[in-house]
């Protein structure tokens, strides 16, 4: 795990604030849409804030907190906690977070179409994701030890 994100990264993840903004429940519902074709991981979610569209507004907003924060993570400290005790409520495993990247990352490209969703672009979220990934798995990790 890497402690920092080069400032390429963040410089690019921040960019695409104003498109996550306009777009981010697009993205996440068509992520959500690639990530339930796993049976396994669609039971872990809760499919009444699935249909309602509560869960995709919310990781939506949770996205575009950490591209506009993603300088400065610090801010991000009461999200994070929140995130891993849900994740630890609901049996979230290191294995799960490749498949939401799987499921990410193409639903940006699907949504904000390659001249904006570019490689460059995929790949900086690329990077951006699997720094936060470290930091919930590690935490996460934590939490299910002391709950041993």
């Amino acid at each position: 795990m890497s402690n920092s994100l080069s400032p390429r990264t963040i410089a690019i993840v921040k960019s695409t604030g104003p498109a996550l903004r306009q777009h981010g429940v697009a993205i996440t519902t068509a992520m959500y849409a690639r990530l339930f074709q796993d049976a396994e991981v669609k039971a872990m979610f809760d499919q009444a804030a699935q249909d309602s569209g509560e869960q995709p507004r919310r990781l939506a907003a949770a996205i575009l907190g950490y591209a506009e924060n993603i300088d400065r993570l610090e801010a991000l400290g009461g999200a994070v906690s929140r995130m891993v005790a849900r994740h630890v409520d609901t049996g979230v495993k290191p294995e799960h977070y490749p498949k939401v990247a799987a499921a990410l990352l193409p639903a940006i490209r699907e949504v904000l179409g390659e001249d904006v969703a570019t490689d460059v672009v995929l790949a900086a979220w690329g990077e951006a994701y699997q720094f936060l990934a470290d930091i919930l798995i590690a935490q996460e990790a934590e939490a299910y030890a002391a709950s041993a």
